[in-house]
């Protein structure tokens, strides 16, 4: 593959990154949510009950800003906060899973319809390959966040 084609996949993944960030924002304000609060949200229906420590591992937010962000979800009564029976110190944030899903499914229900039809139409060996583009660039993502975080800490 030469440069420019390598170019090219670049721009058009930024591409897709942005439209993402562009349509979580337009669903986020409808929602009455920012669009990283409605993105936090998906922690929840993705794992169910989290620490805030979990939380904030999950997000790269710090715990005060996790202790916010868990006030505004408590404030819709998105999800509550409930002592550990075992450790009274330790604090378990619990969704209300069905309340978020009611809340995001007017946005999302035709986006996933036409999703699922768009993957549809590529053939298995098709798929195996954007599976591969799509996992190897969240491992690069994910070891330049990690590499990012330990330089801040050392300066």
């Amino acid at each position: 593959m030469n440069k420019e084609n390598i170019i090219d996949i670049r721009k058009l993944s930024q591409k897709y990154a942005y439209t993402s960030i562009q349509m979580h924002e337009s669903i986020a304000r409808n929602a009455g949510f920012s669009a990283t609060d409605h993105k936090y949200l998906g922690f929840f229906l993705q794992k169910g009950n989290l620490t805030a420590g979990e939380l904030a591992e999950l997000t790269g937010l710090t715990t005060g800003a996790i202790t916010g962000l868990i006030d505004r979800f408590e404030k819709k009564n998105l999800v509550k906060r409930q002592f550990d029976s075992s450790d009274r110190r330790k604090v378990i944030i619990v969704p209300d899973s069905k309340k978020i899903i009611k809340l995001f499914e007017p946005y999302y229900k035709e986006f996933q319809t036409e999703t699922e039809k768009l993957i549809a139409s590529f053939s298995l060996e098709e798929i195996k390959i954007i599976e591969a583009f799509i996992l190897k660039s969240i491992e690069l993502m994910n070891d330049t966040n990690k590499k990012i975080k330990s330089q801040a800490y050392v300066k």
